[in-house]
């Protein structure tokens, strides 16, 4: 059973040779690290995944992201992922894991402040039947890089209030000189 720790207190180097291990080494020339390019994930959201040895297996890293529209305008998002467990500890239940931690801290944040949307990167089937992500809201939508659209998902306690147009990228502070979203 994995036992589900903070990702903070993880090295920053065994957590950089995991996603190595997991998607290789060119992974940085992926369109969600343009997506995410410049900022930090989240500690509050962030989780890292031990086996029955206590050794790392799997991360899972949320971003602040924006969508901004045709008017300029950023709709502030949070980006799901990297979701990476090592090849050799796949199909045990350890990115599920890791994926139910990230949401329900990002369903349980303040109690007065409802939780911004998520976007991510993935397999429509697995994370919409999971998880609750879909693609049908991001048709309109453009990541700086090469995407399949069909693997663009969204998940949005009110999808009307998704912008139907955008530029996804990272999320660096407001138009009106505000911070970036701070851990919960």
């Amino acid at each position: 059973m994995a036992s589900l720790i903070p990702l903070a207190n993880v090295s920053p180097e065994l957590i950089e040779q995991l996603l190595d291990r997991a998607f290789g080494p060119d992974r940085h020339a992926r369109t969600a690290y343009r997506i995410r390019e410049g900022t930090q994930w989240l500690e509050a959201l962030s989780f890292a995944a031990l086996d029955d040895e206590d050794m790392l297996v799997g991360t899972i890293q949320v971003w602040p992201v924006a969508l901004t529209d045709p008017d300029g305008r950023p709709h502030p998002m949070l980006m799901v992922g990297p979701v990476a467990v090592l090849p050799e500890h796949q199909s045990r239940g350890y990115g599920k894991a890791l994926m139910v931690a990230a949401l329900d801290a990002v369903d349980n944040g303040p109690q007065d402040a409802p939780s911004l949307p998520q976007v991510m990167i993935g397999d429509p089937e697995y994370y919409g039947r999971f998880f609750g992500f879909r693609a049908e809201h991001t048709g309109g939508w453009h990541c700086p890089g090469p995407n399949d659209p069909a693997r663009l998902l969204a998940r949005c306690a009110n999808p009307a209030i998704l912008p139907a147009e955008g530029m996804l990228g990272p999320w660096h502070s407001s138009p009106t000189g505000g911070e970036e979203p701070r851990d919960a």
